[in-house]
C-alpha cells in the first residue's frame, strides 16, 4: 500500500506459480480477506471474487472449463477489509465493471452481497471508488462510476441486487417454469416496480450454466431457492427463449445490452412479429400493455398481416398476445394496464381472459425502485391525474417536484440539471403537430416566445447527442430511466373546478394514431391520462412540470410547490362538507340570488380560511370575474365577503343586486363596485337621491353605474368586499 492509498492493487499472471509470488505478502497469502479480478485482454471476458483463501480459490478456478482461459489475476487487499467489507466491494465491483462494459463478465448473478454493516456508507464506499480510480488507472476499467451510473448497460445490468417482492415474484415464476400444469406469469407492476430489471435478471439467471453460479454465500433460508435453480437448469440446461419488446426504440436499447452480457446475445431480444417464426421454450414479454391488434398500425400493418399469415390466422381476428401463446411453451408478461396509451394496443380484456385460465398464474410487483419519491409519490400522482377529490398538498422528502409558471425558467434549470447529473430532459403530451419531421427548420411547439422541436430520432432518443435540445414523448421516453423529467402538459388536458374532474380536448390532441378508432370519449381521456402518468415517472431524482392550461394549472398549483418569478400567490383550500373555519363559496350569481331568497343550486362548496383570518359565521366567498376592479381585485380572484347587516357603504367595495343593473363585465343584474351616494335630506328623514357604483380599473373604458328614482327600488347591497383569498 503506497501513494496514501488504503488498500493494494497487485497485478500477477493467472497460473500455478501464483502461492510463489504472494507468499510474502500477509494480506495476499495468510488467510485475509480479499478481491480479486480474473481477466484477458483479448477475449475480454473477466470474473470477480472475494475470499479469505486466495490460492485454493485461485487453484480451484485453474480447473474450471472458462476461468481458466484467463490469463491475469488482480488481488486488491487491505488491512481494513473484513468479510462484510469484501463482499460488499466485490457486489459493487460486479455491477460497475459490467455496467463498464470492457469486459463479458463470467460471473453467474445470483448471490450479490447486499447488506448494511458498520461504517459502509461512510468509509467503504469511498475505498471502493479509490479502488475503481485506481483500476482505470490500470487501464483495467474505462469509465467513472458517474458516466456508468447514467448508462443503460448499468441500469438494465442482470447483476442487480432484487427487493423482496421482487425475489418472491422470481420464486413464483420459478416455480410455474417446473410445474408442467401452469403455461402463463401475467406480472402486474407500475412504473419503475422493476419489471424489466427481474425479465432481464432471469433471462440470466436462465442463460447461465449451473458452475457459475456462486452459492458459497447462501445460507439455510436460501436453500429452497438453491434448489429450484438446480431443478430449473435440469429441466431447461439449453433453453430457446426470446424477450419480447413491443416498442422498437427500447427493444434495440435492451439488444445493446445483451451484447455485452455474457452467456446473452442480442438477437434474443426480438419484436412480437419475430414470435411467429419458430417455437420458443421461453418468451418474456417486457410492457405487454404494448402489445398490438390491427387497428390504426400506420407502416407496421404489412409486418402485422405477413405475421399473422405465417400463423396461419385472419389479420383482423388475432393479435400479437395470441401469437406468443401459441409460439411458447411458457410465457412470463409483464403488465402494467396504466401504460397502456393507444388503441392498437390490446385491450385489458385480453389479459382478463388470460387470467380466467387454470394454467395462468397471477403476481404483483408494488416497490418502487425508479423514483426516489418511492410509492408517496406514485400514489399522489394516481389521486392528482385519475382521482383529483381526493389528492392532498404534495410534501417531497426525497424528490424534486416542482411547478414552474414560466416555461423558460424550468429549460433553464432541466439544463442545470443535465449540467449536475446527466439525463435531465423535457418531455411532452402530443398537444402540437410534428411539423419538423418533414422539414427540419421548422419548430413544434411555440408557447410565448419560446420554440421547441421534438425528438429529432425515434431510437435510443435519450442518449441521443441533440436531445437536451429537443422534446421528446412517450414513444422515445417509454420504459427509460431519467434522471430528471420535466414535462409540458400541452393543452388537450385540462380541468373543470365544477365537476372537479380532469377532461380532455380530442381537437388539441395530435396523435392521429392516439385517438382513431377509440370507441370513446372515456377511452381517449384514459389513454391521455396514461401517458402523463407514465412520463411523470421517468424521473429518479425529479419531475419538473410546466403546465399550458391555466384552469389545470391552477389545479396543480395546488398541490405542488410553484416556481414562479412572481411573487407566489397563497393557495385555498376547498371543501365538499362544512368545517369548523369554512365559509361557504358561491358563484358570483349565485350568490346574489341565495340573498334574495331566489332559488339556488344545491350543490354547495366551502372555502377552509386561512389562519390569518379571523372567521365568523357572516362571510362567505365568491369569484369575481372581469377587469372593472382590477386595481384591487384582479380577474378571477377569489374573494372573502362580509354579509351585509345595515351601516353605511360609503367609500366601501360592495356586492350589489338590482334588475336595472348590466354589469359591464359579464352582463347579469349584479356587480361588485365601489359604493357612493348622494342623499336628500329632510328635517327628520333622508333618502337617495342616487346611488353610484364605480370601477376601480386599469382600463379607462369602464364608466361607473348610477342608480336613481325607480332603479332604487329593488336595489340590494349584499355583502361587503373583505380581502382577496386567492
Amino acid at each position: 500500500m503506497s501513494d496514501g492509498l488504503k488498500f493494494a492493487i497487485n497485478k500477477y499472471p493467472f497460473n500455478n506459480g501464483l502461492g510463489r509470488s504472494v507468499q510474502s505478502n500477509i494480506y495476499e497469502y495468510d488467510n485475509w480477506p480479499l478481491v480479486y479480478i480474473l481477466s484477458d485482454e483479448k477475449i475480454c471476458e473477466a470474473y470477480v471474487g472475494e475470499t479469505a483463501d486466495s490460492i485454493s480459490r485461485m487453484t480451484k478456478h485453474l480447473q474450471h472449463e472458462r476461468k481458466r482461459n484467463l490469463t491475469t489475476v488482480h488481488l486488491i487487499s487491505s488491512e481494513l477489509f473484513n468479510k462484510s467489507a469484501t463482499l460488499d466491494i466485490e457486489a459493487n465491483l460486479i455491477r460497475y465493471m459490467a455496467g463498464d462494459g470492457k469486459y463479458r463478465l463470467q460471473n453467474g448473478n445470483l448471490g450479490l452481497a447486499n447488506h448494511n454493516f458498520y461504517q459502509r456508507k461512510d468509509v467503504y464506499w469511498n475505498i471502493f471508488r479509490e479502488i475503481w480510480d485506481e483500476l482505470r488507472k490500470n487501464g483495467i476499467t474505462t469509465q467513472s462510476i458517474e458516466t456508468i451510473s447514467n448508462s443503460d448497460l448499468f441500469k438494465y445490468s442482470p447483476y442487480k441486487n432484487l427487493s423482496k417482492d421482487q425475489l418472491e415474484g422470481l420464486y413464483q415464476i420459478m416455480e410455474v417454469l417446473l410445474d408442467d400444469q401452469k403455461k402463463n406469469v401475467l406480472v402486474h407492476g407500475g412504473a419503475g416496480t422493476g419489471k424489466t430489471v427481474l425479465a432481464i435478471f432471469l433471462f440470466k439467471l436462465l442463460n447461465t450454466d449451473l458452475a457459475d453460479f456462486n452459492f458459497t454465500e447462501f445460507g439455510e433460508r436460501e436453500k429452497d431457492f438453491v434448489t429450484l435453480v438446480k431443478q430449473l437448469k435440469a429441466k431447461y440446461p439449453h433453453p430457446k427463449m426470446a424477450l419480447v419488446v413491443p416498442m422498437a426504440s427500447f427493444r434495440k436499447t435492451l439488444a445493446k445490452v445483451f451484447k455485452k452480457v455474457k452467456g446473452l446475445s442480442p438477437k434474443m431480444v426480438v419484436g412480437p412479429s419475430e414470435v411467429t417464426n419458430g417455437k420458443y421454450d421461453i418468451v418474456l414479454v417486457d410492457e405487454s400493455h404494448r402489445l398490438r391488434r390491427r387497428v390504426v398500425l400506420g407502416s407496421y400493418f404489412n409486418y402485422f398481416d405477413q405475421a399473422a399469415q405465417r400463423m396461419g390466422k385472419i389479420p383482423e381476428e388475432t393479435n400479437e398476445l395470441e401469437w406468443i401463446q401459441e409460439q411458447s411453451n411458457k410465457a412470463i408478461l409483464f403488465y402494467d394496464r396504466q401504460q397502456s396509451i393507444k388503441p392498437s394496443d390490446i385491450r385489458q380484456d385480453e389479459f382478463d381472459k388470460l387470467l380466467q385460465q387454470p394454467s395462468t398464474q397471477e403476481l404483483r410487483l408494488k416497490t418502487q425502485f425508479r423514483v426516489l419519491g418511492g410509492e408517496d409519490y406514485v400514489n399522489f400522482l394516481e389521486q392528482l391525474l385519475y382521482r383529483p377529490g381526493e389528492a392532498s398538498h404534495y410534501t417531497p422528502k426525497s424528490y424534486d417536484l416542482k411547478l414552474f409558471d414560466k416555461l423558460s425558467e424550468m429549460i433553464d434549470a432541466v439544463q442545470q440539471r443535465e449540467k449536475e447529473y446527466g439525463l435531465a430532459r423535457l418531455i411532452a403530451g402530443y398537444a402540437w403537430p410534428w411539423k419538423s419531421k418533414k422539414d427540419s427548420s421548422l419548430f413544434d411547439i411555440e408557447i410565448d416566445d419560446i420554440q421547441l422541436r421534438w425528438n429529432q430520432t425515434s431510437t435510443d432518443w435519450v442518449n441521443s447527442k441533440t436531445a437536451i435540445d429537443e422534446v421528446g414523448c412517450i414513444h422515445t421516453t417509454q420504459g427509460y430511466d431519467l434522471n430528471y423529467a420535466a414535462v409540458i402538459f400541452g393543452n388537450e388536458i385540462d380541468y373543470n373546478p365544477e365537476t372537479q374532474q380532469i377532461e380532455v380536448n380530442k381537437s388539441a390532441y395530435h396523435d392521429k394514431a392516439g385517438k382513431t378508432s377509440v370507441r370513446s370519449e372515456q377511452e381517449l381521456h384514459d389513454y391521455i391520462l396514461n401517458i402523463y402518468k407514465t412520463i411523470c415517472l421517468r424521473g429518479i431524482r425529479g419531475t419538473y412540470i410546466y403546465v399550458c392550461n391555466p384552469r389545470l394549472r391552477a389545479y396543480f398549483a395546488q398541490y405542488i410547490e410553484m416556481v414562479s418569478s412572481q411573487p407566489q400567490k397563497p393557495t385555498i383550500q376547498f371543501s365538499d362538507l362544512p368545517t369548523e373555519r369554512s365559509v361557504p363559496f358561491y358563484d358570483v350569481k349565485v350568490a346574489a340570488g341565495y340573498f334574495t331568497g331566489e332559488q339556488v343550486s344545491d350543490e354547495i362548496r366551502y372555502i377552509v380560511l386561512p389562519e390569518d383570518v379571523q372567521y365568523s359565521d357572516d362571510l362567505f366567498a365568491c369569484q369575481v370575474i372581469g377587469n372593472s376592479m382590477n386595481k384591487i381585485i384582479p380577474d378571477g380572484s377569489v374573494c372573502l365577503f362580509k354579509r351585509y347587516a345595515g351601516g353605511s357603504r360609503k367609500g366601501l367595495i360592495t356586492l350589489v343586486s338590482s334588475s336595472n343593473i348590466q354589469d359591464p363585465d359579464h352582463g347579469g343584474r349584479y356587480t361588485i363596485k365601489e359604493y357612493d351616494s348622494h342623499k336628500a335630506v329632510g328635517e327628520e328623514t333622508w333618502q337617495h337621491e342616487r346611488i353610484i357604483l364605480r370601477p376601480l380599473s386599469h382600463d379607462l373604458g369602464y364608466e361607473p353605474i348610477e342608480l336613481a328614482d325607480d332603479d332604487l327600488l329593488n336595489f340590494k347591497v349584499i355583502g361587503i368586499f373583505k380581502k382577496v383569498l386567492i
